[in-house]
């Protein structure tokens, strides 16, 4: 048992009772179920740390070019290393179903990971031979059975790590080039043998070992290196600490809590349901119990941490592939990404505080909130660290260099602090952490990059383009509802990085032809992969939420798509108006952004039937037409115009303007009409959930 008010979650807050705690645990243990995590057995352990700190070793010795040992190792030697040691580790930790979850290392997950590094182990003896001799186009017999067994050996990975549906559309386009002549149309062409396609999908740098899997080799394995540490060593409680200090006390704060949590942390771990368990334990119930419905709790989180991902500096792993696809630095994706990120929290925000002012909600209480100091004094070490890391990418330009910098500090800083402080077991789990991170998304990436190889190898990719914009008739617009549609079908069964590689290779090249920005196009491509979190029937992130709430998946699902519904509208704004990911000068930009953000607040009103600063509406017809009347506006105002559209900016704007002021005029004198008939909820603008009035918030 724990004292009350504490809690025997590590990280958790202490707001979390014991009751609420127990809940929790029971939610987390069924989604980790799902997850298929397994623990590895003792004598196991010491063997994966291993595997890992060489693979550290052996990334840090090529990234800093440190010739260790007077070792100097090929690009595809070494990424032939990181496959290997990575697969190996995946068998180990993933098992093959979730009845063999509670085994503790059968026999076959042992034999798969000796066989992974051993064919692994062949293409890096063979590695500069393989080079000179071209066998991608002609490999003698042993190497085209040692290219069979990895391509079986990177299926079965997938399969675990990425679930039966990308396993199932991995096989099939691994296979395409094989049977592309029995197709139909423009998918056809001309069928190679199938030991061709296999052998090229594992010797050529256009597959499996191609754009992704460089993609991680360079960057995105020193960026999950220091999001593991920086969660193991407190990172995410100081966080989630310093947003309670801040923004805990104002009406529903505990969700504005969960908006400046989830987004910093989402930013960093790459994962909206790992940044749903983590950020989620805290600030649910924390909404719960300020009177948020569990519907909106979970929904509030899961939007949240779906937004994570789109924010700079981090954004997960995608961001990185997406600066191999366009060939320029990371840092330019991150600052494009930055305004409209911002903008899709602002509409939370929004929409949080519309929604809480409705029904009268609260802050927290002031006996639940960390002091601000106290927070600063713990932790001020973390924003010096994340400091560090966006001074080195934005002025060195170093984005491969930058996390290792930044944890080496982190771990520095760390020693002298006595409660976070590594021990011989905590430093163990934590490499731990680390390797299953990085086996996972290894295996992911290796398996869609045998979808990029086959349309490379058959040349689809050119021809898909051409029949898209031919489908489309040239029409921009139509163009990208296609691609909105394509993108969320493939993000509902697709990892986000998976989605957006693939549609990288099929639609951008499509979208930019018709002449849209190119960096515009693959955040659009992004974004859309990213609603498939939010929107049923899939909603992998509102249900994850939703299971900690304590609600219907189904009902959590949509109470995030009206919350986050701004998501669905963005990539398009900023698509056709490139200024909103600033290419533009400094005054187009402005002006942009600034009608983006009356938009977004005009939208959220609407959808929540609360303006602050001018009253709400209520459930009568006029009401009902006024709040219509502000949707419509708040769109005018943010859309971008242009030839597309007919109009320029400063005509929605004004169409935006006529159809907006009627309508939050009508909330204003309606407020002042019910405060001057003794109306006690006016000044709020508040009912409760159940219909009785409240007494105005003195922290709004």
């Amino acid at each position: 048992m724990t004292e009350p008010g504490k809690s025997a979650t590590p990280g958790a807050s202490p707001v979390v009772s014991e009751q609420t705690e127990a809940e929790l645990r029971i939610a987390i243990a069924r989604i980790s179920d799902e997850l298929r995590y397994r623990t590895p057995p003792a004598w196991l352990r010491p063997i994966l740390i291993v595997v890992t700190l060489l693979a550290l070793t052996l990334a840090v010795n090529q990234l800093f070019n440190l010739h260790l040992f007077g070792v100097v190792v090929l690009e595809n030697r070494y990424l032939y290393a990181l496959a290997g040691l990575f697969l190996a580790v995946t068998f180990c930790v993933f098992p093959a179903t979730k009845r063999a979850a509670a085994k503790g290392a059968p026999w076959y997950d042992l034999l798969l990971a000796l066989l992974g590094i051993a064919a692994a182990g062949y293409f890096i003896w063979t590695g500069e031979q393989s080079l000179r001799s071209g066998w991608e186009y002609g490999a003698p017999p042993p190497a085209q059975i040692m290219s069979y067994l990895l391509w079986l050996l990177i299926l079965e990975a997938t399969r675990r790590t990425g679930g039966l549906v990308i396993f199932g559309i991995v096989l099939v386009f691994s296979l395409y080039p094989v049977f592309n002549d029995l197709l139909p149309g423009p998918i056809s062409g001309i069928a190679r043998p199938i030991t061709d396609t296999i052998v090229f999908h594992i010797l050529s740098s256009e597959s499996s070992f191609g754009i992704p899997m460089r993609a991680f080799g360079e960057i995105v394995v020193g960026f999950i290196i220091f999001g593991s540490v920086l969660q193991f060593t407190g990172g995410g409680q100081f966080f989630n600490d310093l947003a309670l200090a801040l923004v805990g006390r104002y009406r529903g704060g505990a969700a504005k809590v969960s908006i400046f949590a989830s987004g910093f942390m989402g930013s960093l771990s790459g994962s909206v349901i790992s940044n749903v368990l983590t950020t989620g334990v805290v600030s649910i119930p924390a909404m719960k119990r300020t009177g948020f419905s569990k519907e909106y709790a979970g929904a509030t989180e899961a939007c949240a941490s779906t937004g994570g991902v789109l924010m700079p500096p981090v954004m997960g792993t995608t961001a990185f592939v997406m600066a191999s696809f366009l060939g320029m630095p990371y840092a330019e994706i991150a600052i494009a990404a930055a305004i409209p990120s911002v903008l899709y929290y602002f509409a939370l925000f929004v929409q949080l505080d519309a929604y809480s002012a409705r029904r009268g909600l609260r802050g927290m209480e002031a006996a639940e909130l960390p002091s601000l100091r106290a927070t600063f004094a713990r932790g001020w070490q973390y924003l010096f660290v994340f400091a560090l890391l966006i001074w080195v990418m934005l002025a060195f330009r170093q984005e491969t260099l930058a996390p290792f910098y930044a944890t080496a500090l982190l771990l520095v800083i760390n020693q002298f602090s006595r409660a976070t402080r590594f021990t011989l077991e905590s430093a163990a789990n934590l490499v731990l952490a680390i390797g299953r991170s990085l086996a996972e998304l290894v295996s992911v990436l290796l398996g869609v990059g045998l979808i990029v190889g086959a349309f490379s190898a058959t040349g689809l990719a050119g021809t898909l383009v051409n029949d898209l914009v031919f489908i489309a008739g040239k029409s921009t617009l139509a163009l990208l509802l296609m691609g909105a549609l394509t993108s969320f079908i493939f993000g509902m069964g697709m990892t986000v990085t998976a989605c957006y590689i693939f549609l990288a290779i099929v639609l951008a090249p499509a979208l930019v032809k018709v002449g849209l920005d190119p960096l515009a196009v693959h955040l659009f491509i992004m974004y859309w992969g990213m609603v498939s979190f939010i929107t049923p029937p899939v909603a992998l992130g509102a249900f994850a939420a939703g299971t900690l709430a304590g609600s219907g998946p189904m009902r959590t699902g949509f109470a995030a798509m009206r919350l986050g519904s701004i998501i669905y509208f963005l990539p398009f704004f900023f698509v056709l108006n490139p200024a909103l990911i600033g290419r533009g000068s400094a005054g187009e930009v402005a002006v942009v952004v600034l009608t983006a953000v009356l938009g977004i607040y005009m939208i959220g009103a609407s959808l929540q039937g609360y303006a602050a600063g001018f009253g709400r509406f209520n459930d009568g017809v006029i009401d009902w037409i006024a709040r219509v009347s502000l949707f419509f506006a708040g769109l005018f105002f943010a859309a971008p115009g242009g030839d597309e559209i007919g109009l320029n900016h400063l005509q929605l704007s004004l169409i935006g303007l006529a159809l907006g002021a009627p309508a939050l005029a009508y909330a204003f004198f309606g407020r002042r009409a019910r405060r001057a008939a003794g109306d006690p909820g006016a000044a709020a603008g508040g009912l409760r959930a159940d219909g009785a009035a409240v007494r105005a918030d003195p922290g709004t």
